[in-house]
């Protein structure tokens, strides 16, 4: 008997839907015949008229996207299993799922890598080379960039969990990250889009026409589309890849321990590709024709990912954990006044929750209390079904519980942001040549960042874990933290060798020699790369295995989160340092500045957040321990109430 299929939910995401976007984009970008026909309405209304297509192809994939999986996304009510196939029916794992599926999913990951690392790791000397931008104004555009994108991610995951799905999330934002690439490829390729030429802007810094308001407008729109699109990605593609392994069965929950990493992998590899090959092509070829390598790329992924519609397995989506967590707050905020139970069990849910009791925050645990009799009008018995269960308050208690960890590993990420903005800048002023004839981009100085990190992460499986192991005497050999506080080490360390080299750099400059050779930065790549190998794996595990249960999606968020803070707090920085030093500090020529005393600032801020984490990590109790020891609470409770005793 074939099961039976659920109905198709209707949601509108054809073509049609998309006309304000359509009006909109048209309205801004004042879409019109020109009267006088000239170079520069030409370039513009092809600008215009590429945006226009751009629009209406991403109406469209993502309705074909849509109608492809459509049946799969069905109600708990319709269908009890939470892994279905394309067509809503329980999944046939000889047909669909695997290597298979999962290998393509590999593919979107690939090309969003290739995509972002590309534009970031070489974006900041585009914006001062040819936009002519303060070396300040880069820096806070690409860190702007990148912190949107991570913080973007929040959004993904919350429409994924809540609407969505993982698939139809991943299909319509890649073609939002491909639309945005294709945008940034026309922006850099066309005269039209960028001041006239300046030479030496970075040494002579006056008498260089900055770009425009309407030139950096096109600039912002493709980098915050790309960001829109790459977050959308970053948040659901390891996700989705691991839907295609069922843990139940003992041979695909090891290969989904391949899977990781393998995905990691391929995010290096992408990057790798990105800084080296991309940004040669940049730098000596044209920015256009880098860029719409990125673009072909993203879109080749979108009909991959498309093409292998019938072979993944689909979780459907059981509502995100974020309305849990406002439900919680907001209904202990409203319940504030209420006395707390005489004992935890008249908490709602108390006897039916998976999640023991704990007595921390207990402010919360009023979203919990129900004060509901049998007496009760109708109208206060129907409010008791909007309460909390006590389940729910403690998966929020989890999350606040991170909270300090989370804090203190934030500035981890705003060192990291330095090697794509101010590193890459130095590289400039530096010697870059090599063999006579070659010139080395600085933007491929990254590659010495990703090779550290394929070095440190094998060298954790096969050396450093074991060895640690023998030392702690714990099988895991690193607990997460202990990977978080080697992470930050390494990043107080690079801090301070940043600004050892940037001071030997300039008074070399200053002093008419040669300028150094570039190869002086390697030392502060390797350490960010060794830095990153620790901090990215114990920040991630951290996380994930710390927060509750059902909402892996959210610590997955969370981590994330964590990376966008950092970007944005280098923005700060960079803003408030160049207020209070009155531009003396950051200069365009970095050779009458003082770059080497923002990264000793960054490094005092380094040791002053380190002592604030151990304080805290010292403090944290790992989740497996707290809870097998609630457990044994909650079971000698449950044993005493057998035997008639009052607890």
């Amino acid at each position: 008997m074939q099961p039976r299929r659920c109905e198709q939910h209707k949601l509108n995401l054809s073509p049609k839907s998309f006309w304000p976007i359509y009006v909109s984009s048209l309205t801004c970008l004042n879409f019109q015949a020109p009267t006088v026909p000239n170079k520069q309405t030409t370039n513009t209304n092809f600008v215009n008229l590429t945006f226009f297509l751009s629009v209406s192809l991403v109406g469209c994939f993502a309705n074909l996207a849509y109608k492809m999986v459509s049946a799969g996304a069905c109600s708990k009510e319709e269908n009890n299993a939470l892994i279905v196939d394309y067509r809503g029916n329980p999944v046939d794992k000889t047909k669909t799922g695997g290597w298979l599926g999962a290998g393509l999913i590999l593919g979107t990951e690939l090309a969003e890598r290739m995509c972002v690392m590309g534009i970031a790791m070489n974006l900041v000397t585009y914006l001062v080379g040819e936009l002519h931008l303060s070396n300040s104004q880069a820096a806070t555009t690409v860190t702007n960039f990148m912190g949107t994108l991570n913080l973007l991610a929040l959004l993904s995951a919350f429409l994924a969990d809540a609407k969505l799905g993982r698939y139809l999330t991943i299909a319509i934002f890649s073609t939002i990250a491909a639309l945005g690439t294709t945008l940034l490829t026309i922006a850099t390729s066309l005269k039209s889009m960028r001041p006239p030429q300046c030479e030496n802007f970075r040494v002579t810094q006056h008498g260089c026409i900055p770009a425009s308001g309407s030139q950096m407008a096109m600039l912002y729109a493709s980098l915050y589309t790309i960001a829109l699109g790459g977050g959308g990605i970053k948040a659901n593609c390891s996700g989705f890849g691991s839907d295609q392994f069922d843990i139940r069965d003992p041979k695909e929950e090891k290969a989904m321990t391949f899977f990781f990493n393998r995905f990691y992998f391929c995010i290096s590899i992408g990057s790798l590709f990105a800084v080296t090959v991309l940004v040669y092509i940049q730098d000596n070829v044209g920015r256009g024709l880098g860029y719409g390598i990125s673009a072909a790329a993203m879109a080749i992924s979108v009909a991959v990912l498309l093409a292998g519609t019938p072979k993944y397995r689909y979780r459907l989506p059981q509502g995100s954990p974020f309305t849990v967590i406002c439900k919680v707050l907001y209904l202990a905020f409203k319940q504030r006044k209420l006395a707390y139970p005489n004992d935890p069990s008249e908490l709602e849910g108390y006897y039916t929750g998976n999640v023991a009791h704990t007595e921390k925050f207990r402010c919360l645990d009023k979203a919990a209390i129900s004060v509901v009799t049998d007496n009760s009008s109708p109208e206060k018995k129907s409010e008791k079904k909007m309460l909390s269960t006590m389940t729910e308050v403690e998966e929020v208690k989890m999350v606040v519980k991170l909270l300090p960890i989370w804090a203190t590993c934030i500035l981890f990420w705003t060192v990291y942001s330095q090697i794509s903005t101010f590193s890459v800048e130095q590289g400039t002023f530096m010697n870059r040549r090599v063999g006579g004839s070659f010139l080395f981009p600085s933007g491929s100085l990254s590659v010495f960042l990703f090779i550290t990190i394929l070095t440190f992460t094998s060298l954790n499986e096969k050396v450093l874990v074991p060895l640690a192991g023998r030392i702690t005497r714990n099988p895991q050999g690193l607990t997460s933290l202990q990977r978080i506080a080697i992470g930050l080490v390494f990043s107080m360390l690079a801090m301070a060798v940043s600004a050892i080299v940037e001071r030997k750099r300039r008074d070399a400059s200053n002093s008419g020699e040669n300028p150094i050779s570039v190869f002086w930065l390697v030392p502060q790549f390797f350490l960010v790369g060794a830095g990153e190998a620790f901090a990215y794996v114990g920040q991630l595990e951290f996380f994930i295995r710390e927060g509750p249960e059902r909402m892996k999606s959210m610590s997955t968020a969370l981590f994330l989160a964590t990376v966008s803070m950092g970007f944005f707090l280098s923005s700060v920085l960079v803003t408030l340092v160049g207020k209070v030093t009155n531009g003396r500090w950051i200069t365009n020529n970095l050779n009458k500045g003082k770059l080497d005393y923002f990264y000793w600032l960054l490094t005092i801020l380094g040791v002053v957040n380190f002592v604030v984490f151990l304080v805290f990590a010292m403090k944290h109790e790992y989740k497996v321990e707290r809870d097998f020891k609630e457990v044994e609470l909650k079971d000698d409770a449950v044993e005493e109430a057998d035997k008639g005793i009052d607890v």
